[in-house]
């Protein structure tokens, strides 16, 4: 699907987020790669995209209403085999309907699991003073947690983008410190 879809979809639909599966999808229309990633609606064809791409796959709720999807449940790692991928996607299910009710639950993404590395957060939003900017930081609960990112104007140079890079505390972690 392409970005302007995408964005005109979630527009029509009264958001200013887009779920995992939208964002990666703008991703590789951009050509930045990055794992595999399917919506599910049912744990059926959960089981059979996950039989696709291969094992060890993740389970990630899909939901406009959820925000931090390990909070309700909603992350499921490293599934070995279909038969634990139609467990994962009945038991996410539930638990994100019964940790926000009303919530509307699109599905799971399925993706393959990505090998041991440093979990990083890219977004954007628009400050009312400068217009689009970009937000690069530690990912999962960090950006919670040390609320250390880096902020610069978009569109970016290479020069913004490495300097983004090593602006942030954390920037020895992502060197590999140790």
């Amino acid at each position: 699907m392409s970005f302007d879809t995408v964005l005109a979809r979630a527009r029509a639909e009264g958001r200013s987020l887009l779920n995992e599966v939208e964002a990666k999808e703008i991703l590789a229309e951009a050509g930045i790669s990055a794992t595999a990633t399917t919506l599910a609606t049912s744990a059926a064809e959960a089981r059979k995209q996950a039989d696709g791409m291969g094992y060890p796959v993740v389970l990630k709720v899909v939901s406009r209403d959820i925000a931090h999807k390990s909070d309700v449940g909603g992350v499921v790692l490293n599934l070995q085999d279909g038969n634990e991928v139609e467990a994962a996607y009945d038991a996410i299910i539930s638990k994100a309907k019964a940790a926000v009710p009303g919530a509307n639950v699109e599905g799971v993404s399925v993706q393959q699991m990505a090998k041991p590395g440093t979990e990083v957060i890219v977004g954007m939003t628009t400050d009312e003073q400068f217009g689009p900017v970009m937000m690069f930081g530690l990912g999962g609960i960090m950006v919670e947690v040390l609320k250390d990112v880096a902020f610069r104007l978009v569109p970016l140079t290479q020069r913004d983008a490495d300097q983004m890079l090593t602006d942030i505390k954390a920037a020895p972690i992502l060197d590999g410190v140790r």
